[in-house]
């Protein structure tokens, strides 16, 4: 991999490679861009196969967070961190807190949070280095578990496709099949049965289907079922890469909006569902929930206001549904266009400052 040339050609700003040989800490800090503000993305644990596949990892994970705050309208940028290693393993405080020192070192450039493999804890022990860290213990002022929050902008968002798609949000009545039941899911099963929604569910936890059955009066139906199910949405909750050349074919909604991370397997997948009249929520807009979440912690968190700016992924989607309709492109490639014109508009408007400026200062001299 030629770090210096895929940086330029997607426009990275820093890379910054970690490593503490008491504690093991093998760490990489990918920042993609600054322009809205400082890097907010978490700290991934994670086995990888090789240096070069970390860093990928983490670059490719910054660039997402850029384009999911930026469309979040959070002046925040897009960073990620990776750490090589297994979290059930290797992990120790003097890793932790040896992380929290390079972070510091940055001097706000970048904000952390737990991601795959990290946890509240985790994050506890690198706030007793540095105060740019989010997704602390509540003690600290934190939010605590995002999953509620996450999930309520997930229902928000399937509302907003429901308006665009069939003309109405209410969603009484509907048929949604869910595609995994963790904690995020559950509480979105909640969400839409107390609106008289229909629900599907599946899971390889037998246990939290029962859960679902049970309390929601869901329908259970096997993990590789699923894609099969007469449905008006479509809500991918658990795995990414499941919208891909085997299932597209399969799937009988009209809806896809769920969690799920990444639920793309290619771009091309994208391009596929508009040709084929399914509207499709792209992820990193629908699932921001828990990002806008920990972001309100920056401003000595208020769970009123978090879940007030939740509300506006309603609105972020009709935005999104709209350029697709202007542009005439997929919905996935409108949420880019979206991001792209906030932080390219911020760009320009700083340019001109500065261009202003330097021609006040030319005419006082």
């Amino acid at each position: 991999m030629e770090i210096f040339n895929y940086m330029e050609t997607y426009d990275y700003e820093q890379l910054v490679i970690c490593q503490d040989k008491q504690s093991g800490l093998k760490a990489i800090i990918a920042i993609h861009d600054t322009t809205l503000g400082p890097a907010l993305g978490g700290t991934r644990m994670w086995k990888y196969n090789s240096e070069a596949e970390a860093i990928e990892d983490a670059l490719r994970l910054a660039k997402g967070m850029t384009y999911k705050n930026a469309a979040a309208g959070l002046n925040l940028g897009g960073g990620k961190t990776v750490i090589i290693g297994d979290p059930k393993k290797d992990k120790n405080e003097a890793m932790f807190r040896a992380f929290g020192r390079y972070i510091q070192g940055l001097n706000g450039r970048y904000i952390t949070a737990e991601d795959v493999g990290t946890t509240v804890r985790d994050m506890d022990i690198i706030h007793e280095e540095t105060n740019y860290v989010a997704g602390i213990s509540p003690a600290f002022g934190s939010s605590g578990n995002p999953s509620p929050v996450t999930a309520y902008g997930v229902y928000k968002g399937i509302k907003a496709a429901a308006k665009e798609q069939f003309g109405s949000d209410i969603l009484e009545g509907k048929m949604i099949a869910v595609q995994g039941v963790g904690s995020v899911a559950l509480t979105l099963c909640d969400y839409l049965h107390k609106e008289g929604a229909q629900l599907i569910v599946s899971d390889i936890n037998k246990d939290a289907v029962k859960l679902a059955v049970d309390t929601y009066d869901a329908k259970a139906v096997d993990p590789t079922e699923i894609y099969d199910q007469v449905c008006d949405v479509f809500a991918p909750c658990a795995l990414g890469a499941i919208i891909n050349d085997q299932t597209i074919p399969r799937l009988q909604t009209k809806i896809i909006a769920g969690a799920a991370n990444n639920q793309l397997e290619n771009t091309i997948h994208g391009d596929e569902l508009h040709n084929r009249g399914i509207l499709y929520a792209p992820d990193f807009v629908i699932n921001a929930g828990g990002v806008i979440n920990v972001a309100d912690e920056l401003n000595g968190y208020n769970q009123d206001r978090a879940f007030s700016r939740v509300e506006k992924i309603y609105d972020n989607l009709l935005e999104v549904f709209a350029i697709a309709k202007r542009d005439n492109i997929p919905t996935y490639l409108a949420a880019e266009r979206m991001a792209e014109e906030r932080i390219n508009y911020l760009r320009y408007s700083r340019k001109q400052f500065l261009r202003n400026e330097h021609h006040a200062i030319s005419r006082h001299y």
